[in-house]
């Protein structure tokens, strides 16, 4: 007996590109309310990119976004979200500046400026790894010697926990070889999406730190634009290294194998010199429309 399949239209955007380039792409569904969980994750997996985002009707919220990674759901994704408000404002389904998104962990605001999509993300929350700070080390190949001083390996969380490694400069990024086992192990242990490895060295004083994102534990070798672990970021630059600013520019992607440099944009809020939430985003940029067979 045969199955009757349905075409789903799947579009492709690359959010938090710069000058036009670059970015991290992402599958972006829409009126995806008959749709079943296992219907969203075989899309998923046939899109093969490392998120895709399903848009429904909310009762709470302007939209209700799903995102499935090939292999599972997860609760939030930046670059998707940037992605799909992006996306939604071009074709004119956003009129206002102002929007919101329901998952399955709450609800979120978005701002729109012009083309660019900002997403509500939580007060950071960090823990210590320190006791870990050997295993972390050997997962990335590197030593003691090649962290940034005085500023520790720390697990950040503004909505999904990433490990944090500074290092001294763009060099030693650039030459990092990950163990992929290793960095899932760890990340399984700490609930991790992955590992934000960062520099304060930049090519460039339009950046406060270039960085690279690896997840293996989501069948992510590496992303070029995470705004989820760019929020952790910006509030460690904040917290720890104490730069006293509330916006912050980081760059990811450029040290990938293939390198896609993407521009993330993070405007803390900051009172009585306290992090109290934040919004990262970028810009998404249609790149092409792609159907797929369930």
């Amino acid at each position: 007996m045969e199955t009757s399949k349905k075409k789903i239209t799947v579009q492709i955007l690359n959010a938090f590109a710069e000058n036009g380039k670059g970015g991290n792409p992402a599958g972006v569904v829409l009126n995806t309310d008959a749709l079943t969980a296992e219907n969203k994750l075989e899309i998923a997996r046939k899109v093969g990119l490392s998120e895709t985002a399903f848009v429904s009707k909310s009762k709470t919220a302007d939209f209700k976004l799903d995102f499935f990674t090939p292999n599972k759901q997860i609760a939030h994704c930046g670059h998707a979200t940037v992605a799909t408000f992006s996306y939604l404002k071009q074709i004119g389904a956003l009129k206002s500046s102002s929007s919101s998104k329901e998952t399955i962990d709450g609800k979120r605001k978005i701002e729109l400026i012009g083309d660019l999509a900002f997403m509500e993300q939580l007060a950071p929350k960090y823990t210590d790894v320190s006791h870990r700070e050997g295993i972390i080390l050997k997962s990335l190949g590197l030593s003691k010697a090649d962290l940034l001083a005085n500023a520790p390996i720390q697990l950040v969380n503004t909505g999904n926990s990433f490990i944090l490694v500074p290092v001294k400069n763009k060099a030693i990024l650039k030459s990092i070889v990950p163990n992929l086992n290793r960095i899932t192990e760890v990340s399984k242990e700490f609930d991790l999406i992955g590992y934000y490895v960062f520099s304060t060295d930049t090519e460039s004083t339009a950046y406060d730190a270039t960085s690279r994102m690896f997840a293996p534990s989501y069948g992510i070798e590496e992303e070029a634009g995470t705004g989820m672990a760019a929020g952790p970021l910006a509030s460690y630059l904040f917290d720890v290294l104490k730069m006293e600013q509330n916006s912050f520019k980081i760059q990811q992607g450029k040290y990938m194998k293939v390198p896609s440099p993407s521009l993330i944009v993070v405007i803390l809020q900051i009172e009585k010199d306290k992090i109290k939430g934040l919004m990262a985003g970028g810009v998404g940029l249609l790149q092409r429309e792609i159907e797929i067979d369930i």
